[in-house]
Order: C-alpha cells, then sequence, then structure tokens
C-alpha cells in the first residue's frame, strides 16, 4: 500500500506520529510535507496528497489541519476524490466501506495521536463494500461531472 501524506503547520507534529507509524508496519509513505512548524496554506497540501491519488501515484491519502475541515475541502475540489474528516473510529471505518473514501482527514487540535493512529489504522485496513453504495458512490461521480442524476 502507497499512502500519500500530508499537513498544514497545525497538523506537522501529527504527521510525523503517523509517518513513523505507518514505515514501521512497512507502508509505503510519500510526505508532502509541510515539514515544519512555520506557517503554511493548507489548500496546498490538500491539492499535493489530492493529485497524488488520482494521478496513481498513491492507493490513499491522509491529511492533517488544525480540525481536519480546511484541508479536507481543499482536497474535495479535485474530481474523483473523497476525503473526510474523522474524529472517531466508527467513521473512519464507514467511510471506507460506504463511501469508498480515498482520503482521511483529520484535526491535530481535536484529536490526540493514540486515537489519531487508531483511526489511521482502521481507514487503512477497512474495504469498500460495493453493492448498493457503489450505486450511491457513482451517483456521487455523476454530480461531479456535471451530470444530473
Amino acid at each position: 500500500m502507497r499512502v500519500a501524506l500530508g499537513a498544514d503547520h497545525g497538523g506537522f507534529e501529527l504527521k510525523g506520529a503517523i509517518r513513523t507509524h505507518l514505515e514501521t508496519q512497512g507502508i509505503e509513505v510519500r510526505d508532502f510535507g509541510t515539514h515544519s512548524n512555520d506557517s503554511v496554506d493548507y489548500p496546498k497540501y490538500g491539492f499535493a496528497v489530492g493529485s497524488a491519488i488520482i494521478k496513481g501515484e498513491a492507493d490513499l491519502g491522509i491529511l492533517i489541519c488544525g480540525t481536519g475541515q480546511g484541508i479536507s475541502i481543499a482536497a474535495n475540489k479535485i474530481p474523483g476524490i473523497r476525503s473526510a474528516v474523522c474524529s472517531e473510529t466508527y467513521s473512519a471505518r464507514m467511510v471506507r466501506e460506504h463511501n469508498n473514501a480515498n482520503i482521511l482527514a483529520m484535526g491535530a487540535r481535536v484529536i490526540g495521536v493514540g486515537l489519531a493512529l487508531d483511526i489511521v489504522d482502521i481507514f487503512l485496513k477497512t474495504e469498500f463494500s460495493g453493492g448498493r453504495h457503489a450505486n450511491r458512490v457513482d451517483l456521487i461521480c455523476d454530480i461531479e461531472r456535471g451530470e444530473i442524476i
């Protein structure tokens, strides 16, 4: 599995903990930054991670900012990206299983490291269930393409 990882300054430290956690599991990580606590603009990192997924350079992505919201909104502007903010494990499982989310977003100012790592593990291990959920994801894609549903 290849994971694209990105964060702004608010998520920099949590991103480092997640990167270490993934690498100790043998997961290939591509870190798109930021690489310090200096203030940066989160949309750049949402775009970089989302683009890596669309280009096939990564299978899934993880984004972190202060709340997870802004960076997720930015990533969701890329056609084909389904980024979801999760602050607990149940939602992390459901967004993969039912919505085929390809990016997990989290808020470093909302959750602690231990919970974040649990959320990451569940997100990465959960498969899309397809079936009736595939029809719904297809409808989302239709909307994205500007087709009337």
